[in-house]
């Protein structure tokens, strides 16, 4: 199993301290290891290596990777470069151009974008306004500006629980990995 966190430099810290709680059945995660070290692109055409913590729960003894909201679940680039992608296809760019600004290949892209339609979208929403209401209520008061695309509006509602958390935080967090914590790293899985 993967659980997706904010701050990967706090996750030593919190598990020594036994504040994380297994999704599975709520009891305390411990340290295990690392998972794998995997390349992982960057938005400015870097690759960096990367090696997620990994726990185990003192109680149902399963273990989860512990990935960072800046990465995906089997995905080769961060959560901020697949997110680029989206918001320019909100912007009513397509595949082809999409792959050729970002420098990913084209049936890359394509496929990301496949990922993020239908019934998927309606899930995206849900997660922004849930995080938003829960994190401040106020963000939401003025209302979201409705958008031409499903997407579009999926994407103005996440970033509305971006705003919500840096509101009630007074921290700052990149928006994109607080995107993938907030979509639990399903920002193109459907649930």
């Amino acid at each position: 199993m993967i659980v997706v966190v904010a701050e990967p430099g706090q996750v030593e810290t919190d598990l020594a301290a036994g504040v994380l709680a297994c999704p599975r059945c709520g009891g305390v995660l411990r340290p295990w290891a690392h998972a794998a070290s995997r390349p992982v692109r960057q938005l400015d055409g870097s690759t960096q290596a990367v090696r997620p913590h990994r726990a185990r729960c003192a109680a149902c003894r399963t273990t989860q990777v512990l990935l960072p909201g800046s990465l995906l679940p089997r995905r080769a680039d961060t959560t901020e470069v697949i997110g680029a992608a989206l918001l320019a296809k909100a912007a009513g760019r397509g595949w082809r151009r999409i792959a050729v600004e970002l420098g990913r290949p084209p049936s890359t892209v394509r496929r990301w974008l496949r990922a993020a339609r239908g019934p998927h979208l309606g899930w995206l929403y849900r997660q922004g306004t849930e995080h938003a209401v829960r994190l401040d209520p106020e963000v939401l008061a003025a209302g979201l500006d409705p958008q031409p695309t499903a997407l579009g509006d999926a994407l103005v509602a996440l970033a509305a629980a971006v705003a919500a958390w840096r509101r009630r935080f007074t921290r700052h967090a990149r928006a994109w990995t607080l995107i993938g914590v907030f979509t639990r790293g399903r920002l193109l899985t459907p649930p």
